[in-house]
């Protein structure tokens, strides 16, 4: 038999991220001047806060570079890039604000390569999954003892004069826990304890009425539940799963019905101009948005209430324009798809559940805001990832962005390969 010549592969030449991000700086630079400019007098706060932004960019692209000799920054780039938009988008509406939300980013950032560090530990992170457990059903419980009801919901706490919503830091512990607990899903142990904890999370979000998170963590029990084999347990996690969103609504089904009696009516007069009102003036600021939109700053989305948080994607479209919108919405399919790639290679199943968990959690969160704000699915006020105003948001999604760069193999090569067991 013939020996088969080896076939050569192409290989392909990785994006220069040093070029890459300087074409993003100058891009934030000239979309936070023109935010800027969108007042009757210049707000350099905007300013300020941009170019904050692309000094840490670049501080972090070259540290990381230089010091850790890492390549791969397709994730960061991306994140940059959702993060400066959303900085712009802020500050087009209120130049103060674009500057907390600047330190908002960089907590993300500094709780994202702490994260990425602790993940490329996989003995530290087994021994963690308990004790991370148990903190965030503290949490929670706190959450129902000492939260004020703000627009309906109990999911706000202050301390200190710092209020923050705990159901986001959950988020993190969820995918931790429901990777860490299923790495090797070979007892019915492991199986039991990961829905107890799933069916204590969904059950709290359910009592502070936070649908929208709640939906969220089903949703991301089911792709963790799925992500494991094709056996028994699994069966038994789909069950589970089918049990609990039933349980929910049959508990809360008079609520459900309150909460969500606008979906598909907002054009009716009963709801134009009350519960149907933000989602009407969206819709018409996307209309009138056109494929290039109206200019930063000049649409009137951003006049409605909740214009830099849930409605954000509406202010984006009708001021930027539908192809921008669709840029968009493209980034964090390519997240995702990152996320499938990775996890396929990756050292750990550990790895693949949380990347793909944490990718689809934001994927679905992104489909949630924006499908809602036009009325496709319901309302349920869950923000955009990277780009909507808010802390306890803006750090969650790095720390899950930490998830699908940990199942990167590139990101530990450098430093000698993560520990495994």
């Amino acid at each position: 038999m013939a020996n088969k010549k080896s076939v050569k592969r192409p290989k392909i030449k990785p994006i220069n991220n040093f070029v890459m991000l300087a074409i993003l700086s100058v891009f934030q630079i000239i979309t936070a001047f023109c935010a800027a400019q969108s007042y009757e007098e210049f707000e350099a706060k905007v300013i300020i806060a941009a170019v904050l932004l692309i000094v840490t960019e670049w501080v972090y692209l070259i540290g990381f570079y230089t010091l850790m000799h890492r390549r791969n920054f397709e994730l960061e780039l991306i994140a940059f890039f959702l993060c400066g938009t959303g900085i712009s988008v802020i500050g087009s509406v209120n130049a103060e604000s674009a500057l907390k939300q600047y330190f908002m980013v960089l907590a993300g950032i500094i709780i994202y390569i702490f994260m990425v560090f602790i993940l490329g530990k996989v003995d530290l992170c087994m021994k963690l999954r308990m004790p991370v457990a148990v903190c965030a059903i503290l949490l929670l419980i706190v959450n129902l003892a000492i939260a004020k009801v703000t627009n309906g919901a109990r999911n706000w706490i202050t301390i200190g004069g710092i209020t923050f919503q705990p159901s986001e830091f959950v988020k993190i512990a969820f995918i931790f826990v429901g990777a860490a607990t299923l790495e090797k899903i070979q007892t019915s142990k492991n199986i039991f304890a990961y829905i107890g904890f799933s069916v204590a999370c969904v059950g709290s979000l359910i009592l502070i009425k936070d649908f929208g998170t709640a939906l969220i963590f089903f949703v991301t029990f089911l792709i963790i539940a799925f992500m494991t084999s094709g056996d028994i347990k699994t069966i038994a996690l789909a069950i589970a799963s089918a049990v609990l969103g039933a349980g929910i609504v049959i508990k809360y089904k008079s609520y459900v019905t309150a909460r969500f009696s606008v979906y598909r009516h907002i054009w009716e007069p009963d709801y134009y101009n009350a519960s149907g009102y933000q989602q009407t003036r969206t819709l018409v600021g996307l209309a009138s948005g056109g494929m290039l939109g109206l200019g930063i700053g000049n649409g009137h989305t951003k006049y409605v209430f909740a214009s830099t948080t849930d409605l954000i994607f509406g202010v984006i479209c009708e001021e930027w324009g539908f192809i921008f919108g669709l840029v968009l919405v493209l980034t964090f399919v390519a997240i995702a798809v990152s996320a499938l790639v990775n996890s396929i290679a990756s050292r750990s199943t550990f790895y693949s559940i949380a990347a793909v968990a944490g990718a689809g959690m934001l994927l679905f969160q992104t489909a949630l805001n924006i499908f809602g704000i036009t009325d496709v699915l319901p309302l349920t006020g869950v923000t955009l990832p990277f780009v909507s105003q808010g802390g306890s948001s803006m750090m969650c999604c790095w720390a899950v962005l930490a998830y699908i760069k940990a199942s990167d193999v590139r990101t530990y090569n450098y430093l000698g390969g993560a520990k495994k067991k």
